[in-house]
């Protein structure tokens, strides 16, 4: 391994946790190879109402607390208080943070801009873009670059969609959400690199976190195979695609790249879609 690659004494939030198909988990399990400690959040009662369904979370910490330390909570992000909470049980456990990624989000109960209400609109804003901003406040609030060897250690990343370069007609709710992310990163990264905290966000693409092989009634099987057709090698996008891109950033190899919205598409063709 690389020297610019190690996150020895460094201690990573990573929300979103919950499933060994997500994207969350596979940053999370390429951090703690990288030697971060890592503070982990997950909600199961999303992951149960989806077409995939929940793992085991007791299986899934166990398996990364083989290479470090993990310590893991129940978060509903639609709590208002939750960002804040995290952080400060996140200091109390490790005593500081360096790495925030903010890979959570709301997934369903949405539409085209006929059948969205506020109710669904609401939901997302919530989840998906305001606890994400309280979240990166109450990390900026918490950071001590003192604390570290490294200087300008401090990352953060957001995670957003690809409405900034299509249209997502059904998912007007949570497109959106994210735009609100991809829109503020220049505005947020220009704050927290005063005090020595790189953001940058990243659009992975269309990748199967379950949605593409889920085997429902739910599922439309053409949409699925448009999607396939969509990527030029045949192969959609796999968790660990933009987990590698994440790890990256957050390593000291990614220091002088800040402020940007990165897209890790693996060629994906919008234009078919």
């Amino acid at each position: 391994m690389f020297p610019e690659s190690n996150l020895s004494g460094r201690v990573a939030i990573v929300t979103g946790v919950s499933r060994r198909q997500g994207i969350g988990f596979a940053v999370a399990r390429r951090l703690a190879a990288m030697g971060a400690q890592l503070y982990l959040t997950h909600w199961v009662p999303h992951d149960r109402e989806q077409p995939w369904g929940a793992d085991n979370i007791d299986e899934l910490y166990r398996e990364l607390a083989d290479t470090t330390r993990v310590v893991g909570r129940s978060v509903d992000f639609a709590d208002p208080d939750a960002p804040q909470q995290v952080v400060d049980d996140a200091v109390a456990e490790f005593g500081q943070v360096d790495v925030l990624v903010a890979n959570h989000a709301r997934s369903g109960g949405d539409g085209s801009l006929f059948e969205i209400d506020t109710t669904m609109l609401d939901g997302h804003w919530a989840v998906d873009a305001r606890s994400v901003l309280l979240l990166t406040q109450a990390f900026a609030r918490r950071y001590r670059p003192e604390q570290g060897e490294v200087p300008d250690r401090g990352r953060v990343i957001w995670m957003t969609s690809g409405q900034h370069l299509g249209p997502a007609r059904i998912e007007v709710a949570y497109a959106a959400a994210k735009s609100v992310l991809a829109g503020m990163t220049q505005t947020v990264a220009a704050e927290l690199i005063e005090r020595g905290i790189l953001l940058n966000t990243v659009n992975p693409g269309p990748v199967d976190t379950g949605f593409l092989t889920a085997t429902t009634t739910d599922l439309d099987l053409s949409m699925v195979e448009e999607v396939r057709r969509a990527f030029p090698r045949g192969r959609v996008g796999e968790p660990d695609d933009p987990a590698r891109l994440i790890a990256w950033l957050i390593s000291d190899a990614g220091r002088w790249v800040v402020g940007q919205v990165i897209d890790s598409e693996g060629g994906f063709r919008r234009s078919r879609w």
